[in-house]
């Protein structure tokens, strides 16, 4: 539908060793498995905690992956 946005963002993210998490402004909470996303299933842990959330989803920079 034209004109109608989601006012819901992510308000927080995160890693385990299996899987990304990420809670929502709505009160959801997500997750996917690492294995939807290769750079972020063979980045360190510490790399994996460096991301950047926005309105419009998670970054991480120095992965090069959304």
């Amino acid at each position: 539908m034209s004109g109608t946005g989601s006012s819901v963002r992510p308000i927080k993210a995160w890693c385990d060793a299996d899987s990304l998490w990420v809670e929502l402004s709505d009160g959801r909470t997500l997750g996917v498995p690492l294995a939807w996303f290769p750079r972020l299933l063979s980045a360190s842990e510490e790399q994996r905690h460096m991301l950047r959330l926005s309105t419009r989803g998670i970054h991480w920079e120095q992965l090069d992956e959304d």
